[in-house]
């Protein structure tokens, strides 16, 4: 093969790749999710826990409700940050940001939790977080517990794995 050709086949597969890697990172989402007009500022992956505590519904029955996150924020596989009650989210550098549910759209299968729109409500710290104004939790894989619950004041938590994208206006 000749130098020319070597170039220009090795442009092309870069040209077909970053394609391919702009199709794949401009996922649809969902209307209910969606945050028009803001500007991605990181995705985070996350790795941990939902947990549900067992309480006594008003007819007397017991039901399982959701009680908090706790979770590992992750890039490239390396802890960054974590996830817990609030919803908060801190990152390494000190900052964080609080978040209120803001839309929701079903998970992928009735074992996922939902996808959501949190918009913040407050922040902590100058760094990464600061400037954060909606969140989106995509992508979700496991989370969701199944079953009854017999005793009021138990927990029980399911693991669950998701992607949260910082956003800004």
């Amino acid at each position: 093969m000749n130098g020319t050709f070597r170039g220009i086949a090795a442009g092309t597969a870069i040209l077909a790749f970053s394609a391919w890697a702009q199709a794949a990172g401009a996922q649809q989402l969902p209307a209910d999710i969606a945050a028009p007009g803001e500007k991605e500022i990181i995705t985070l992956h996350a790795q941990g826990a939902q947990l549900y505590e067992c309480a006594t519904a008003k007819d007397g029955t017991f039901a399982w409700s959701f009680r908090e996150p706790i979770a590992t924020l992750l890039l490239k596989g390396k802890t960054v940050g974590r996830h817990y009650a609030g919803p908060n989210w801190e990152y390494m550098d000190g900052s964080a940001v609080v978040a209120k549910v803001a839309g929701r759209a079903p998970g992928k299968t009735p074992k996922d939790i939902p996808w959501l729109k949190l918009a913040a409500t407050s922040h902590r710290g100058q760094g990464l977080f600061a400037d954060v104004s909606t969140i989106q939790r995509i992508n979700t894989e496991g989370g969701q517990l199944e079953g009854a619950c017999s005793a009021a004041g138990s927990f029980n938590s399911v693991p669950y794995a998701t992607d949260y994208v910082f956003l800004r206006k």
